[in-house]
């Protein structure tokens, strides 16, 4: 039974479904490796959040902010009023409880705020992140937490912001205000209670200021999950490749086996030098070919010498006996014999094989050899001599 059709079904199917579960995978690794979740508009937020909004006024200040917007957008104005001595007012997206046990929520996987914004007059933002403080956060006052900022430009037309979440900066007034060194600017993202958006000391005095601030998204680049892909990819690919390879190998050598198997009881010398013929001509000419084949210099006209019969009946009897040619006969004579030597005797040369069975010129009979094998004498031998080592490695094992 030829396999060659199963073992391409096979191989074909395999590489679709590999190709699928690549892909499938890829996506998978993809959208861990990059997210981009939102926070605003609040219908859409990857975490339940609700606005809350600080001003001076606490501390004898007079600067407001009033909240026009805050479901599809962050819309507020404010002004900053002199009367404190850090005069102040921010609006802060709060993070709810339902999120989490105490209140904070997990942005440590995240890599960068994108948003679009809008100041009229421009104007210049905070951002503040209110992250944990082992040492000192108490949960219930703001005050306490540890909050990494940095600050954005805006004008009087949309644009989009980026701000790295991992490159923030802790402020000296706040390491000083709770005695911290001042090289003490590390902060961790994975408890945070809150993201405000506040002045700076250069946004205008006195003077009352819109801010509109949309399209507000989480984004993370993890190339972890990338290269994880890749080196599962490379293995599981390289490991089909191999496997493709060994069956392939497997599926040469049966089919050269079966050929071999096939040709032998038909054509080979050792048969037909001991099988019966009705016709006493016919038994003279397959004999005699069957000794003779070796010799380079047999041809039609060497027949006709030594065994006295003519041309067109040495014809006849080759076609209806064996359905070739004279000279096809006599290379499939050959060649089987030199597939037989060199499945038998791999330390042979492809040269003395060639020469052994008629051939003085070692390419063509490399050439004939590979029309009728599908590969030259060389991968023939090779695969042979594979399959007699992992016979006898079976055999090994076994025993053992």
């Amino acid at each position: 039974m030829n396999e060659t059709p199963q073992f391409y079904r096979n191989t074909a199917g395999a590489f679709v479904a590999l190709i699928l579960i690549t892909l499938v995978t890829g996506l998978f690794c993809a959208n861990q490796a990059f997210l981009d979740d939102p926070l605003l508009p609040q219908p859409k937020s990857a975490f339940s959040w609700e606005v809350t909004a600080h001003t001076d006024q606490d501390q004898g200040g007079a600067s407001t902010l009033t909240i026009n917007d805050a479901t599809y957008s962050l819309n507020y104005t404010f002004s900053i009023n002199d009367g404190a001595e850090y005069p102040y007012a921010s609006l802060a997206l709060l993070f709810n409880v339902e999120n989490s046990a105490n209140g904070l929520i997990d942005l440590s996987r995240y890599s960068s705020l994108k948003l679009s914004v809008n100041c009229s007059p421009a104007n210049v933002i905070s951002l503040a992140v209110y992250t944990q403080d082992s040492k000192i956060t108490d949960l219930a006052d703001p005050a306490s937490y540890r909050i990494p900022m940095t600050f954005f430009s805006c004008e009087d037309k949309w644009q989009d912001v980026t701000i790295d979440l991992q490159h923030l900066e802790v402020p000296e007034w706040w390491l000083r205000l709770h005695k911290f060194a001042l090289s003490d600017r590390k902060y961790r993202l994975d408890k945070v209670s809150r993201i405000a958006f506040g002045n700076s000391a250069q946004s205008p005095l006195n003077t009352p200021a819109q801010v509109k601030i949309a399209e507000v998204q989480l984004q993370a680049e993890n190339w972890h999950y990338m290269l994880i892909f890749g080196a599962l990819a490379t293995f599981v690919w390289v490991g089909f490749g191999f496997w493709v390879f060994k069956q392939h190998t497997k599926m040469l050598i049966a089919e050269l086996q079966q050929k071999v198997q096939m040709d032998r009881p038909l054509i080979a010398y050792q048969q037909l030098s001991i099988e019966p013929h009705k016709d006493k001509e016919k038994q003279i000419v397959l004999r005699y070919l069957a000794t003779e084949y070796p010799n380079p210099e047999l041809s039609l006209d060497t027949i006709i010498s030594a065994t006295g019969i003519n041309r067109a009946k040495i014809n006849l009897i080759l076609k209806d006996e064996i359905g070739l040619t004279f000279s096809a006969y006599i290379n499939k004579l050959r060649l089987t014999e030199a597939a037989r030597i060199l499945s038998e005797k791999p330390e042979a040369s492809v040269g003395e094989i060639a020469y052994s069975v008629g051939y003085n010129n070692v390419t063509y009979f490399n050439k004939l050899f590979k029309n009728e094998y599908n590969c030259s004498p060389k991968t023939f031998k090779t695969l042979y001599k594979k399959e007699n080592a992992e016979q006898k490695d079976s055999i090994n094992t076994e025993s053992k």
